[in-house]
């Protein structure tokens, strides 16, 4: 009996972020998910990056003996990759990336993992977690100190301990698992396990294809408010004998698949994509052009024919719409006020330290905050695990909040500044 993977992968840039920092593949013989951090665009930048150099897997792949080295180096390279990216653009520095990925081994799978994306087995209907999370939260849940409950509300959930960013060396969990006909596997950033428990991620890949288990997924995290980009890469382990491949083009997804973050990328050479990403110029016009192309020319007569009552009936409705749409307005421009967070402003590498008045992203072209107070504090004089927590948004719940956050910040500045600095400064060995 030959063994072979069925997949399905999607990502969503969610309802807050402005962009998607997350890049997956899915193929035979590779699957990816990366989490890119940093803003600014660099997020995406390091996500792509990874996921384009390990792709280069599909190009030479390695024997048994040496997957689990050639998966150490590929993380290798990969820092090395983004090092090369900020090397030409030193605005990117700060950047970094988790990465996750699953490499298909006929009857065994093997499973490099940095950060915090997650990668699951569901075997026999039940759903276990094969990676542990690289954060700050997990270390003070290994130790005894919080519980999962607690992890899920705490103020440094997003803290991450590993990652790649291409100036530190990251060493990556691996290992080697059996693997069953029946298996399927998720891999998913934490925009995904951010706001659904197992036994909800369970519920909704337990059936069905993997294309219809990574929309239901991707599309509760949206119910749920998908305040972080959401990747989900999910294979089945089939019985491959007498059948061919589903799939001989990989799926890439988010920012990996992005023309526009591919061109910023020169240097970097992208794997073949078996999607057609809706921005390339190529992909045809607009859906409502062609619609209105297609409109016989008496449909159009018709609409300007109606009796003149269903004329004043249309100002009438339209009359109250705009009634309604300005109440609205007015309702969120009081809620937003009402917001507040600490974030970076400027680039990640030279910005500074500010406080925010409103919650981040954009609609329609339009920023949802504005800066309140620049407080002068460079993003580099932080700990790296400021910095990375900054890059992402601390939320507080108000304006005295957002102070108080900003104080402890200059505080924990001014440690690094001291003569003997604690670890986790910059230019002190780890």
């Amino acid at each position: 009996m030959t063994l072979r993977l069925r997949y399905a992968a999607r990502s969503d840039v969610g309802l807050v972020r402005r962009d998607n920092e997350d890049s997956g593949y899915a193929s035979p013989r590779l699957l990816i998910v990366a989490d890119g951090m940093g803003g600014h665009a660099a997020g995406e930048l390091a996500s792509a990056t990874a996921v384009a150099t390990l792709a280069h897997l599909e190009l030479a792949p390695p024997q048994a003996s040496e997957v689990l080295a050639a998966l150490a180096d590929a993380i290798d390279n990969t820092g090395a990759s983004i090092r090369a990216v900020i090397e030409a653009d030193a605005e990117l520095a700060g950047m970094g990336t988790t990465v996750t990925s699953l490499y298909w081994m006929g009857e065994r799978i093997a499973l490099v993992h940095v950060g915090d994306s997650r990668a699951y087995l569901m075997r026999g209907g039940v759903l276990t977690q094969l990676t542990h999370d690289h954060t700050f939260v997990q270390t003070l849940i290994d130790a005894g100190r919080i519980t999962e409950e607690e992890a899920a509300i705490h103020p440094r959930r997003s803290l991450i301990m590993r990652a790649l960013d291409g100036l530190n060396p990251v060493e990556p969990d691996l290992s080697v698992r059996e693997a069953r006909v029946g298996d399927r596997y998720l891999l998913c950033s934490d925009g995904l396990s951010g706001v659904m428990s197992i036994d909800e991620i369970a519920e909704r890949m337990r059936d069905g294809d993997p294309t219809g288990s990574v929309t239901r997924l991707v599309e509760f995290a949206l119910e749920r408010g998908a305040p972080d980009n959401v990747t989900v890469v999910i294979a089945d382990v089939v019985d491959g004998d007498g059948s061919g491949e589903d799939n001989v083009i990989p799926v890439v997804v988010g920012a990996a698949g992005e023309p526009r973050v591919r061109v910023r990328l020169p240097n970097v050479a992208f794997p073949d994509d078996a999607q057609r990403d809706p921005d390339r110029a190529d992909s045809g016009g607009h859906a409502l052009g062609r619609l209105a192309m297609a409109l016989p020319t008496g449909q159009q007569g018709a609409v300007g024919a109606r009796p003149r009552r269903r004329r004043w009936r249309l100002i009438l409705v339209l009359g109250l719409l705009i009634a309604s749409t300005v109440m609205a307005f007015l309702v969120a421009n009081n809620w937003l006020h009402s917001r507040w967070y600490v974030a970076i402003n400027g680039s990640p590498g030279t910005g500074t330290i500010a406080i925010y008045n409103g919650i981040q992203g954009s609609m329609l072209g339009f920023n949802l905050s504005t800066v309140s107070v620049d407080s002068g504090l460079t993003v580099g004089s932080l700990p790296f695990f400021d910095q990375e927590l900054v890059s992402k948004g601390i939320p507080a719940s108000d304006e005295t909040d957002a102070q108080r956050i900003v104080s402890e910040l200059k505080d924990r500045a001014a440690a690094c500044a001291a003569p003997f600095a604690p670890s986790g400064c910059p230019g002190v060995a780890p």
